[in-house]
This record gives structure tokens, sequence and C-alpha cells, in this order.
């Protein structure tokens, strides 16, 4: 800028001296000529600058808008999967309570079962002890009575002689006699 101040200023020196056409001096004619080519240079470079500038203005916010709507789209979606765990923490609490309910449920019904089974296995014990106490007793009786039997016999053998027999035998015959 101080260059072309230097130069313009060193023109207007010169200038004075030298007149251009009608008479005005060079450095207007300069001037002039400045002006016009800036006209020019805005008119051809200017006009279609900003239109690019606006287009590309354009361009950003389009871009910023277009980016808004994602952004809205991604929030909308974000919201949508945090309401979609939300449901699926539900659900998976649900499944776990209702599994541990089933859980209970069986397990209830599991004892319940094996207390069954339990009191089918003491009853049948007790019947099979019951059984076999009854087994045992009639054996017991069975022995008793052949022991006794067995007893009566040596006693008889030893203590009853051949008159005691005698006597018996009339004693009963005549019992059966008179049922008879």
């Amino acid at each position: 800028m101080i260059a072309l101040w230097a130069s313009f200023l060193s023109a207007e020196t010169e200038a004075e001296h030298a007149a251009g056409p009608l008479g005005l001096p060079m450095w207007i004619w300069q001037l002039a000529n400045l002006v016009a080519f800036l006209a020019v240079l805005g008119y051809f470079v200017a006009r279609p600058l900003a239109q690019a500038f606006r287009r590309r203005q354009e361009e950003v916010e389009a871009r910023a808008r277009e980016g808004a709507r994602r952004r809205a789209e991604a929030a909308r979606l974000e919201a949508q999967i945090h309401e979609r765990m939300a449901q699926l923490d539900r659900d998976l609490a649900e499944i776990l309570a209702r599994g541990l309910a089933e859980g209970e449920a069986v397990r209830a019904s599991l004892i319940e079962r094996a207390e069954e089974e339990a009191e089918k296995v003491r009853r049948e014990a007790e019947a099979e002890i019951e059984r076999r106490l009854a087994e045992a007793r009639d054996e017991l009786r069975r022995v008793a009575a052949d022991l006794t039997a067995s007893s009566a016999k040596d006693l008889l053998l030893r203590e009853v002689n051949e008159d005691d027999r005698r006597r018996l035998l009339s004693e009963s015959l005549a019992r059966l006699n008179e049922r008879a």
C-alpha cells in the first residue's frame, strides 16, 4: 500500500509537469483509469464471488439444517434405545420374578412329593414291621406250643403210668357219651 502511495506521489509530481488529454493532469486520468478498472473488476469478479459466497453460505446453512435434523433423529433413536433398554430391564425383572416364583412352586411341590413319598415309605415300613412282628409272634407261639407239647409229653411219659392212662381213657369216653 505504501509502495502504491509512493508511486502515486511520484506520478503526481511528474503529472504536474505533464498534462494529459483535455488538459487534465495525468494523475487524474490515472485515478479515473483505476476507478474504471476497479468498477469493471467489481462487476465481473465481485458479483460471481458474492454469488459463490452466497451459494456457499446456503450450502453451509443446508448442511447445518441437515445436521440439526440428523441430531434430532439421533436423539429420537437414542430415546427409543433407552426406552427399549428400560423395557428389556422390566421384562428381565419380570422373567426373573416369574422364574423365582415358578422355582419356589416347583420346590414346594417337590418337597410335598418327597414328604408324601417319605410318608408312604414310613407306612410301608410300619406295615412290614407289623407283618414281620405277627410272623415272629406266630412263630414264637408255634415254638412255645411245640415246646409246651414236648414238655407235656415228656412230663406225661415220665409221670403217667399204665393205670393213669386207662383211667384217663375211660373218663374221656364217658364225657363223649354224655355229649352224644
